[in-house]
């Protein structure tokens, strides 16, 4: 066959664009089908952790000091990411400096542990930059929630590294916070029990269970926050949802607004495949004018939650709520519908 010169160089062209294709799936492939769990170690006295703000910067030095003050109560040492004080959000520092600052805590032998110094905006943005080879070959505890939820996502899907959906360091820390914290993150609960902190002599408890459909259920533990789990939805980032337990949490959302995240799940299949489901305690969750019209936060859990036939349950003390619990995203548990607990079927550090 005689290829005009027009012709080969169209073939040519062709042949480029679907050699990036196929790189481009054969990277995402290869992230898929390297998924094998992978513990972190465990945190010990004196340990280095690394300390970034992959969203917003943190540029009052107050907050830093608030920051230092629970590293030092968890006796460990700390090193802040160079850029973290630069700047009052995430558009003041580019996706390249907080994309690098993250990857050199993954790298550096030393750091034991990285903590996020909050939440806020932007986190997703590093997540189609992000090496995952290199977090597999440098495992190690990642803590943060909230806009952190985007990168729990995207590391546990592509390389199986188990991470902790809690507090950041800018949090209220109150004492079930700061023991819980550290009793995951330093091991010292082979298969830690995660419940609501228990009160004596309570007339009306503080933190209430509210059991939707009774029963229990064993899986993988999934979750975070509900609007950064939908905006991943469709997206190579996006959870697996199958046999799994979903542990969502949300805060300041009204009800219209919870009820058009959980149909956007619906709809896209997720909730059909998840063998149990835990709702947080949703500070300010509340229709911002009275209508007879609006369904209130309970009906619409109800609404979505009693028709999938699984173990569910309201009001667990996770992501913004000043008594917050620390979740091991990718280990094993069951849950409990009724007593509102996730007891952990493995250790979840090494």
């Amino acid at each position: 066959m005689n290829l005009s010169r027009r012709d080969f160089l169209v073939l040519t062209a062709l042949s480029s664009v679907n050699t990036a294709i196929l790189k481009s799936q054969n990277k995402l492939s290869m992230n898929n089908s390297a998924k094998t769990k992978i513990k972190p170690a465990r945190l010990r006295k004196n340990d280095l952790v690394g300390v970034v703000a992959p969203g917003t910067a943190v540029p009052d030095p107050d907050d830093i000091l608030r920051a230092q003050e629970i590293l030092a109560n968890l006796e460990l040492r700390w090193r802040f990411s160079e850029s973290i004080t630069r700047g009052t959000n995430y558009r003041s520092r580019s996706v390249g400096e907080r994309l690098d600052e993250l990857m050199k805590m993954f790298t550096d032998p030393e750091i034991r542990g990285i903590f996020c110094i909050r939440g806020g905006y932007g986190s997703a943005q590093l997540l189609d930059k992000i090496d995952y080879s290199i977090i597999s070959s440098n495992p190690k505890i990642f803590l943060g929630y909230s806009d952190i939820t985007a990168l729990h996502i995207a590391i546990n899907k592509f390389t199986g590294l188990i991470t902790f959906h809690g507090p950041v360091l800018l949090s209220p820390f109150t004492p079930y916070t700061f023991n819980n914290l550290k009793n995951v993150l330093f091991g010292m609960s082979a298969e830690p029990l995660i419940r609501n902190p228990i009160e004596t002599n309570a007339i009306r408890a503080s933190h209430p269970i509210r059991t939707i459909r009774e029963g229990t259920a064993e899986g993988i533990v999934i979750g975070g926050n509900l609007s950064i789990i939908c905006s991943l939805l469709g997206t190579p980032y996006e959870y697996d949802y199958k046999d799994a337990l979903l542990l969502l949490e949300d805060v300041q959302e009204e009800p219209y607004r919870i009820d058009r995240m959980l149909n956007h799940l619906r709809l896209a299949g997720k909730l059909n495949q998840v063998r149990g489901i835990a709702f947080g305690e949703c500070k300010d969750c509340l229709p911002s004018s009275p209508s007879v019209w609006d369904f209130s936060l309970g009906e619409v859990l109800d609404y979505y939650f009693k028709p999938l036939n699984v173990p569910s349950f309201y009001g667990l003390c996770i992501g913004h709520t000043p008594d917050q619990a620390t979740i091991a995203i990718g280990a094993r548990a069951i849950l409990d519908a009724k007593t509102g607990t996730l007891q952990y079927l493995e250790s979840v550090v090494d």
